[in-house]
């Protein structure tokens, strides 16, 4: 995946956001998207003071977030993974499959092996927990503009400890039969929500949502959505909770 105007960093370019203008190739154009608008605008201004970056719109939520990916077209969106109407993961694979070059990194709170793991299926191309130095997020965005994947050194080793684990059959993989879809519609239903709030979330019809439960609890050998919780709780998928959709990361 590549950037489609490659960034020239070390040459700066005029300024302006939120202006839908034509912006120069030598500069990065960036979405910025998380709930909290004090740490939202905070990213905005600490980015956009930056030559290399010029932050073109912000959100607060993933519907926003698509339209405004639709509206001003960035190179780079920079998530949250948990947003008020829905996971970070969701508008993640919403926003590849309409913008398929777009780069995604996630900016979070969260270390949670799930919400790593549900980040790399959707196609996020790094991965920056907030409590990071500001000089790493930076590094992260310039490498992944150069086409490269990077994960923050706090979750590397949990991602290739699972590998390892997955590879030698150390321990059976409870996620490995679920696909990416199903990986971010399991906590919906754990947090109790109903096939037409889950589809609201996901952005997918009531049915095709309904399809996806018969198949998680196929594959997880469940009779029923009430037990999904319980299995959570029990089984090593990342403790995930009943409440955890909820959630701010």
């Amino acid at each position: 995946m590549s950037v489609s105007a490659s960034p020239d960093l070390s040459d700066p370019g005029p300024r302006g956001p939120f202006e839908h203008s034509t912006v120069p190739a030598r500069q990065l154009r960036i979405l910025v998207v998380d709930d909290h608008e004090v740490v939202r605008r905070g990213l905005v201004a600490f980015l956009d003071r930056r030559e290399q970056f010029q932050v073109v719109a912000e959100a607060g939520s993933c519907a926003e977030a698509i339209a405004q990916a639709r509206r001003f077209r960035p190179d780079l969106a920079l998530l949250d993974i948990s947003l008020p109407d829905g996971p970070g993961t969701v508008a993640c694979r919403s926003l590849l499959d309409e913008f398929p070059d777009l780069l995604v990194v996630f900016l979070t709170s969260s270390p949670d092996e799930v919400d790593v793991f549900a980040a790399i299926t959707a196609g996020a191309r790094g991965y920056v927990l907030k409590q990071t130095r500001s000089a790493a997020l930076v590094r992260t965005i310039e490498a992944v503009a150069r086409g490269e994947s990077l994960f923050d050194a706090a979750v590397t080793g949990m991602v290739l400890d699972r590998v390892r684990r997955i590879a030698t059959g150390g321990y059976p993989d409870d996620l490995a039969g679920l696909t990416a879809r199903e990986l971010e519609i399991v906590p919906l239903i754990a947090a109790g929500q109903t096939n037409k709030e889950i589809a609201a979330a996901v952005f997918l019809s009531d049915r095709t949502v309904k399809n996806y439960v018969s198949s998680i609890l196929a594959k997880l050998g469940l009779s029923h959505r009430a037990q999904v919780p319980g299995y959570i709780a029990t089984h090593d998928v990342g403790r995930l909770g009943p409440n955890r959709a909820a959630t701010k990361r």
